[in-house]
């Protein structure tokens, strides 16, 4: 989700599309963790962990679809507006981890932010693509 959001508002911000359409009310919401801390979870867990129940990997801090695409737009630089579609699936109303165990259990705490992890991202995502067009 957060990946096509991103190619679409970058591409929205430079073509100044007047609108950007999001799939939903924007009322469900969702969490997000950084890649880096996920695979530093990853190693925690193989270090320390030995139990036999699941343990999450998260945050533990929820966003609405509404503000992170709104999050999103200030950080890719669109200007435009955002429409929400409500006639389109939101999916499931909420999802959120219990990252108690992760923490008590192994240590494990994200460190970045749901901010620097996005502002991370589209950074990569536009040197990628402008390497890409480059070739």
């Amino acid at each position: 989700m957060i990946a096509a959001l991103i190619e679409r508002l970058v591409e929205a911000a430079e073509q100044g599309a007047p609108e950007v359409v999001v799939w939903g009310d924007g009322l469900a919401t969702r969490e997000f963790l950084y890649v880096d801390d996920a695979a530093r979870g990853l190693a925690l867990a193989a270090e320390r962990y030995d139990g036999p129940e699941p343990v999450n990997l998260a945050t533990g801090h929820e966003i609405t679809i509404r503000d992170l695409a709104g999050l999103l737009a200030e950080l890719t630089g669109y200007r435009g507006r955002l429409v929400f579609d409500a006639t389109r699936p939101s999916g499931q109303r909420r999802r959120s981890a219990d990252v108690s165990r992760a923490k008590r259990d192994f240590g494990f705490e994200a460190e970045v932010g749901l901010r620097e992890g996005l502002t991370r991202t589209i950074a990569w995502y536009r040197a990628r693509r402008t390497a890409a067009t480059a070739r």
